[in-house]
């Protein structure tokens, strides 16, 4: 028996019983859940950062929509929200790295 212990996307576990293995999950509480997506997240990024894989970084995107949702928000709303601090202090586009200030 192999103990994940982590936050799992919903098709997960038909998709291990598709596989004719067996799984265990719970449903976790709201601050629970949060924290295991803020494990999730943690996770991912470290994935991403170690293989640079585009794969890894839609997880990252899709966790940030489930912390979201935990904090009972839309993805509409995390959106409209990074076009106004976009629109406010603008994006990466120019590959700025700031030096100092004085």
């Amino acid at each position: 028996m192999i103990f994940y212990n982590k936050a799992a996307r919903d098709g997960i576990p038909e998709i291990i019983r598709a596989g004719g293995k067996a799984c265990r999950v719970e449903v976790l509480d709201q601050e629970r859940w949060l924290e295991e997506l803020k494990r999730k997240l943690s996770e991912e990024l470290q994935e991403y950062l170690e293989s640079g894989d585009l794969e890894e970084l839609a997880d990252i995107v899709e966790v940030v929509y489930g912390i979201a949702a935990a904090l009972g928000e839309t993805v509409e709303e995390l959106e409209r929200l990074r076009l106004r601090k976009r629109e406010a202090r603008g994006g990466f586009d120019e590959r700025l790295f700031l030096v100092s200030v004085e």
